[in-house]
């Protein structure tokens, strides 16, 4: 059977499900291609499982300590089953709204394997989708006019690091777990680890981090790495930095035992289970890239500031091409890519204005450059922190550690970054975001009234301080 559409998205999840819907906004016959469920990594696999047991954790972690809120229980416990459960329960819940989503919107869901066909009798040009079908029935052939690549990507293991799902294990794993661990080995302390690591420490697993750079959550601010580094040891959290781990020392009996470069030698780690996160590699085999002109640089789709890939008709977006992987950018770069098919004149993405979240406990989240890179490309700059300690509403919630910090350009005035590590940042950042997005200055944050006692009053005492006239430091 062969079907015509204006767009196929091969891929439905965060970034393919959102082109999919301004598709059909603007009046696009659209349709998606999907292997597996529809919402992909950042619903199954990703953002909101990974939420939900961080979340089961903060309220352990948050139990174990009632008495300093003057609230008394009994042994507290909790039941892995049951945290499962929920997780599983919030994500059934987003699924049928996607789901719900693509019949409001009109859009043809195929369930299988999506291939790009080269030049063929069904047209001149590249493009053509063959679908192989989930239930066995006989391939789809779809005719697009055009087509957007949204194939995402998978958690990435090192050479000799062996992924067997039993001892050695990805996020992927780890979000499956029937039962903890008493102890963990977590390769890579950036945000994928910080994550594990704050969530399976909160439920007292024993666990340690080696981490390759010298610092863990190397792309944050330098205070912002150091300040985690200083809570994360404060929960009992093992940090090996500068580290270099050494696949072929694995052994695998009773646990793992593993053996990494540091500076005074070589060190061995053993615990139950080894959890690899060290970043994630493209999707790009087995889509029929190479029926088409489309290049491939360093394991990820080329395409222009529109996200159109070397053969026009074809579009690429999300973690497939690269940048910062992230479901927000997914779905803004698929809005872009849709509204230039649609001949809309969409303006470029700024990903200098990308709010970025980690959401351990406490929580990281930024948005523009750090200081250092401030420095680095040439700016005189002035900086304003102010601290959690001294707001009201954070010693209430009795989360008071942490801090805001604002960097700005001492000429111009113009904020460059915003960085905070604390209580509910990652809700927080979002007027850090919109200030960039409307070039307000420091002077204006600071007389946005901040209502009190709320956490947000934070920002506007470090935007005070910007120019050393906090009121409460």
């Amino acid at each position: 059977m062969s079907q015509e559409y204006d767009l196929v998205i091969l891929g439905g999840g965060t970034g393919g499900y959102v082109a999919a819907i301004r598709a059909s906004q603007l009046g696009l016959k659209t349709a998606i291609v999907e292997k597996g469920k529809l919402g992909g990594t950042c619903l199954h696999k990703g953002c909101i499982p990974s939420k939900a047991l961080l979340r089961s954790a903060e309220v352990y972690a948050t139990a174990k300590h009632s008495e300093d809120f003057g609230v008394i229980t009994s042994e507290v416990s909790f039941n892995f089953v049951k945290v499962q459960e929920r997780k599983n329960k919030i994500i059934d819940q987003l699924h049928k709204g996607v789901q719900h989503l693509m019949k409001q919107g009109k859009i043809d869901v195929y369930e299988g394997l999506g291939r790009i066909l080269g030049p063929s009798i069904f047209s001149p040009m590249p493009g053509t989708i063959s679908v192989e079908m989930n239930n066995g029935e006989e391939n789809e052939m779809l005719i697009p006019k055009n087509v957007v690549v949204a194939t995402g990507s998978r958690p990435r293991t090192l050479p000799g690091l062996e992924i067997d799902g039993e001892f050695v294990i990805t996020s992927d794993e780890a979000l499956e777990l029937e039962t903890l661990p008493t102890s963990i080995i977590i390769v890579g302390g950036g945000v994928i680890g910080i994550e594990w690591a704050s969530m399976l420490s909160d439920f007292g697993v024993e666990v340690t981090v080696i981490e390759y750079a010298n610092t863990i959550i190397p792309t944050e601010d330098k205070e912002i790495s150091k300040e985690m580094q200083r809570l994360m040891k404060k929960k009992g959290i093992k940090l090996v930095t500068g580290a270099k781990v050494l696949p072929e020392t694995l052994v695998k009996s009773d646990g793992v035992t593993i053996s990494a470069e540091v500076k005074s030698g070589v060190k061995e780690f053993k615990a139950e289970k080894l959890l690899v996160s060290v970043g994630r590699q493209a999707n790009v085999e087995g889509i029929g890239l190479e029926n088409t002109e489309i290049q491939v640089e360093k394991g990820f789709i080329v395409t222009n500031e529109f996200y159109q890939t070397k053969e026009s008709h074809i579009y690429a977006i999300g973690d497939v091409i690269g940048g910062l992987q992230l479901a927000h950018v997914a779905s803004h770069e698929g809005i872009i890519a849709v509204e230039h098919i649609a001949r809309k004149d969409p303006s470029e993405l700024n990903y200098n204005l990308v709010s970025r979240c980690i959401y351990s406990n406490p929580e990281v989240s930024s948005v523009g450059i750090t200081e250092e890179q401030a420095i680095e490309k040439g700016h005189k700059v002035k900086v304003g922190k102010f601290s959690f300690r001294a707001i009201g509403k954070a010693l209430v919630f009795g989360e008071s550690d942490g801090f805001v910090k604002i960097v700005a350009d001492e000429e111009t005035n113009d904020i460059l970054g915003v960085h905070m590590i604390g209580p509910h940042v990652t809700d927080m950042i979002t007027e850090a975001g919109l200030a960039m997005v409307l070039d307000a200055t420091p002077w204006e944050i600071a007389h946005t009234i901040h209502p009190h006692p709320t956490l947000s009053e934070a920002i506007g005492e470090a935007a005070l301080a910007v120019d050393g006239r906090a009121i409460h430091s």
